[in-house]
């Protein structure tokens, strides 16, 4: 259950210092179509920079329903929206849990939900949590700091193929067999406990004449398979996507913007089963499956940054939109 209004705890590094460059963010406010009086929801506030967007199309008279599991983006948030103080509930809490989180505020239904699924400056850079593999910090990858699994305690216990498949399934690691080997190897000697390691190790285990042909670092796939398994990222978002028809209002509006491809799968996959009206063969004479269209698709392509926004935001660059329209 998520509470709102929290005391600040355990917080890795001072909100002070929280940045974050919100991606599209013009775009995203186009496909909500945000208006006074409405009812949103931001499941993934990060640095607040598109929730603070939607609060002012929003008011007066909105309410912005702000969730993030990471503590320090709720205490961000406090800070970075206190000017919309009235009009904003924030909530410690994962967006798996939005419908009991609207049963708490006795609302059955919303007119907007965003979703930001892509990892946040902050996190990167001044979370001292070790997502990235420029640091030296504790492998721990988690964005709640209440969750029990660290990404330490994979790389140190799970097997050699178990491994594997969490690089190839989740990070598409050409080298991932290679490089879970090479891990399970290494912690035999010593405990793998640092971020700065565990990039070591996988670079170690890459042919060094594969390693020139990469344009990104070569411990960008593994690292991200870690941290969606640590979070159970894929799976918590799919189940979200099977609760959205009952949560929206009519023409009520969700927009995604994903970062990796199973993400942007699950986001279409979803999108077009509720698109779907009857599914009878063609030759019955009438539908007996009584299956309805739940939503207007009104993305057709996915939506990309500018190039203008990528070059000023490289971590825009694999960013993509859909969104679609409860009918």
């Amino acid at each position: 259950m998520g509470r709102w209004v929290l005391k600040s705890q355990n917080c890795s590094s001072d909100p002070l210092l929280y940045h974050h460059i919100s991606v599209m963010p013009a775009e995203v406010l186009y496909y909500l179509d945000c208006k006074p009086g409405k009812v949103f929801v931001d499941c993934t506030l990060g640095g607040s920079g598109h929730a603070a967007a939607i609060l002012k199309r929003i008011t007066p008279g909105g309410l912005l329903i702000g969730i993030d599991q990471d503590i320090d983006a709720i205490e961000n948030a406090k800070r970075v929206l206190k000017p919309f103080e009235s009009n904003i509930r924030l909530f410690n809490d994962n967006f798996i849990n939005l419908p009991s989180i609207l049963s708490q505020l006795n609302i059955s239904s919303v007119d907007g939900i965003f979703l930001d699924l892509g990892l946040s400056l902050h996190q990167l850079k001044a979370s001292g949590r070790g997502f990235s593999f420029n640091k030296d910090e504790p492998l721990d990858m988690r964005m709640d700091i209440r969750s029990k699994i660290k990404a330490e305690e994979l790389v140190n216990k799970y097997g050699e193929k178990e491994l594997a498949r969490i690089f190839r399934e989740y990070g598409d690691e050409h080298w991932a067999y290679y490089i879970a080997r090479k891990i399970v190897q290494e912690r035999k000697q010593e405990t793998i406990r640092t971020s700065k390691r565990l990039s070591d190790i996988i670079k170690s285990a890459i042919p060094r004449k594969k390693l020139f042909k990469y344009k990104i670092h070569p411990a960008t796939r593994v690292f991200m398979a870690l941290r969606i398994a640590v979070n159970k990222e894929l799976e918590r978002f799919e189940l979200f996507m099977n609760n959205v028809p009952d949560i929206l209002n009519p023409k009520g509006r969700i927009c995604i913007l994903s970062f990796h491809s199973h993400e942007d799968r699950i986001a279409k996959k979803s999108f077009q089963a509720m698109a779907r009206g009857c599914i009878c063969p063609p030759d019955f004479p009438q539908c007996v499956c009584n299956r309805k269209k739940l939503i207007r698709i009104l993305t057709k392509k996915i939506v990309r940054p500018s190039e203008s926004e990528v070059a000023e935001n490289p971590m825009a660059r694999s960013a993509k939109l859909r969104a679609a329209e409860k009918i």
